[in-house]
Parts: structure tokens; C-alpha cells; sequence
């Protein structure tokens, strides 16, 4: 049945433009290449940078299990690069596609000059060292992107120039493509890089914060673990509420809930006595002060709730906006819960800490007032459990 390389080529264009992955855009084309033209084996050798090289990436057929991947590598000044980098094969034979019949013909003949004919020779060489009977280069502009090295049709008949001229648009589709994709693995990589610069910089901030107040060391590290073991219960209970980016935005906000405290005076936060109504006051005004630091991080917009609302109480009666039941985001009342739990089971210089089960009756007299009903809830079953 004669395929119709068109419609094949723009199938192939389609399906490439989803592609993100290199390797895996790479094995597609191969694996189509081999099965559509009935092709004994094919390779495709990529530029690698580290190797400064061309590295056997994929390899299918026949051939496939004599050729270790990522082992064979072909030197950016081989012979068979160099042809190709040169564009001696478009200017010799008028096409990009080098096939091995038509230039062992040319050796003997007259359309390759004589200083052409040595280098011609060894490519003709390489080519039969791996078996290969056309090899087409992948150019996205002057750069040679990859090799795409074909052996011979199963049933032995040769390469029509339909077909060639399928490979090469192919390949030309495969380069621009591939170089996409290389670029959009490099941006993963950049924001995956300045994500983690990012965290690094969170908890240098909680550090920060935990340094002015001597008194709650450790408490930013159990209220964010506090709060991820809160939202995870409630995701199981709830078949899957939250989603991951969720869960890292509450990591953060936990994180951050009290960088406000950097703009209160150390003398109030570490008083050992009671604090007077002025003073209340100037702790009172932290989550604000919190939302001032991170405001113009856009990245923080989500988190910020946390740091913004977490003193607010489910009775209408909490800071900065006093808001009621639900208009407090969950992130917020989560962290609430968590907070409280640890302030209450923490020495202060003012008290000293509850026990643990006093502060547990104390969430749990509190729910439906202070604390959503449905994170107290939850936060009372992973005590029961034992996990809090």
C-alpha cells in the first residue's frame, strides 16, 4: 500500500508541537521512520554540548541492540560532521540527504572535484561502518542540530525521492522542534532553579524572624509542619480537596505567617510581664506589617493570605478585618489552628506552657469560635491518631 508522505509529514508536524522532551521527540520520529518506510534500522546521533559531540540518542531496528546508547559518540570534527557542517553534500548532489549509491557513483565520476573526492570517501567509509545507507542532517539555521542515519529497506528495494524528500522535511520539522524543546527544558530547569532560590530564601526569612523573638524557637518549623499534616488529613477526608500547589503554597505561608514581627520592637515580644493595651496593640498590627514586606513579590500573592489572616477568629471577633466563618481562607484558618497549638504548648515569658491534652480540650472548646469547625475537627483526629 503506497503511503501518502503529506499526510504523514503533517500528522508528524501536529503530534511534534507537544512535545517537550528531546529523547522522547526523537524516539517518536525514529520509531515512525522505521515502521512507515519499512527500514531495516535507524539511528539519530544529537549534539551534545558536555560530550562536544554527536551522542547516539535513539536507535531502532535491527541494529538497535549492537549500538549501546549514550556510548557512541561521533566527534563534532569527524569526517562525517564536518561534511555536513561544511553543506558540501547540498552543493554536491543538490539536496540535503546523503545517499550512499549515489555518491559512491560520484566517486568515479566527474561531479565531485578532485579535492572533494578524499573526504567523500571517508564519509562513504563511516557510513558503512554503521550500516547506514542515507544520512540526513537536522540544521535549525547553520546549526547542526543531529544525524539521522538510515539502513536499508527490509524488502531491498532503494530510497525513491519521495521518500528522501519526506526524511528531509522530516528532519528540517525534527531540528526546529528539537531545538524548542531543548529550550524549554532549559526553562524548566531555570524556574525549577529559582523555585528552590526561592524556598531557600523562605526560610531564611522564618530564620530571621525566630533570631528577634528568642522565645519561639523552633515554633515556625511546628506550625508549618503542624499545618501540612492538617491539610493532608482534610485531603484524605475529603478525597483530594487540595492540589499540590496548594499544599506548597500553605508550606510557604506557614513559613511566613509571622514575618510581620520583624517591624515589633524585640522589647515587646521578649517582655516577661504582661503586655499593656498599646503593646497588644503593636503585636496586633504584625500580619499587616507581614503583608507590607511580601506585597510586591507576586509570587507570594496566594501565601500572603495566610500571613494576612491567620489571627482572624471564626466569630467575627479576630485581626486585621474581622472577618466571619467562611470569608476566612482556609490556608488562614489552618494555620490558625496549627499556631495556637504550639503557642499553647510553648513556654512564654509571660506563662508557661500547657500540657499537651489541656491545649488539645482547648481546641476543641474553641471550635465554631476561634477555630473553623472543620479544621478543629481534623486537627483532633491526627491527635487521636497520634500524628500531632
Amino acid at each position: 500500500m503506497a503511503i501518502d508522505y503529506k499526510k504523514e509529514l503533517e500528522n508528524a508536524a501536529r503530534n511534534m508541537i507537544f512535545v517537550h522532551d528531546p529523547d522522547l521527540l526523537i524516539k517518536m520520529i525514529v520509531r515512525m521512520v522505521v515502521n512507515k518506510a519499512n527500514i531495516s534500522h535507524a539511528s539519530f546521533f544529537l549534539h551534545n554540548k558536555e560530550k562536544q559531540g554527536y551522542l547516539l540518542t535513539v536507535s531502532k531496528g535491527a541494529l538497535a541492540k549492537k549500538l549501546p546508547l549514550d556510548l557512541i559518540c561521533i566527534d563534532k570534527d569527524d569526517v562525517l560532521v564536518r561534511f555536513f557542517r561544511e553543506h558540501k553534500n547540498s552543493f554536491i548532489f543538490g539536496r540535503e540527504a546523503l545517499v550512499y549509491q549515489e555518491a559512491k557513483a560520484a566517486l568515479v565520476g566527474n561531479k565531485v572535484k578532485q579535492e572533494a573526492k578524499q573526504q567523500l570517501a571517508q564519509v562513504l567509509y563511516q557510513m558503512e561502518l554503521l550500516k547506514t545507507v542515507v544520512c540526513i542532517p537536522s540544521f535549525f539555521r547553520d546549526e547542526l542540530l543531529g544525524l539521522l542515519l538510515l539502513g536499508e529497506k527490509n524488502i531491498g528495494k532503494k530510497f525513491v525521492d519521495e521518500e528522501l524528500d519526506f526524511f528531509e522535511a522530516l528532519n528540517s520539522n525534527v531540528a526546529m522542534v528539537i531545538r524548542n524543546a531543548q529550550l524549554f527544558k532549559q526553562l524548566e530547569y531555570e524556574l525549577e532553579r529559582k523555585h528552590q532560590l526561592f524556598v531557600r530564601t523562605t526560610i531564611a526569612l522564618a530564620a530571621a524572624i525566630e533570631a528577634k523573638d528568642h522565645y519561639t524557637h523552633g515554633h515556625t518549623t511546628r506550625v508549618t509542619n503542624f499545618s501540612l499534616e492538617i491539610a493532608q488529613k482534610i485531603n484524605q477526608n475529603s478525597k483530594k480537596t487540595f492540589d499540590n500547589k496548594f499544599l506548597e503554597n500553605l508550606h510557604i505561608a506557614s513559613l511566613l505567617h509571622d514575618i510581620g514581627k520583624i517591624g515589633v520592637p524585640e522589647h515587646i515580644l521578649n517582655k516577661r510581664s504582661g503586655l499593656t493595651i498599646g503593646e497588644r496593640n503593636r503585636i496586633k498590627e504584625h500580619p499587616m506589617i507581614g503583608v507590607n514586606i511580601l506585597k510586591s513579590i507576586k509570587e507570594l500573592e496566594f501565601p500572603m493570605l495566610g500571613v494576612k489572616y491567620h489571627h482572624e477568629r471564626f466569630d467575627g471577633l479576630g485581626y486585621p478585618e474581622g472577618l466571619i466563618g467562611e470569608q476566612i481562607p482556609l490556608l488562614a484558618s489552618i494555620i490558625s489552628v496549627a499556631d495556637s497549638f504550639d503557642a499553647m504548648t510553648t513556654d512564654r515569658p509571660y506563662r508557661p506552657a500547657l500540657v499537651r491534652d489541656e491545649a488539645i480540650n482547648e481546641i476543641k472548646k474553641l471550635s465554631g469560635q476561634q477555630f473553623c469547625p472543620r479544621v478543629a475537627d481534623t486537627f483532633l483526629e491526627l491527635c487521636q491518631e497520634g500524628k500531632i
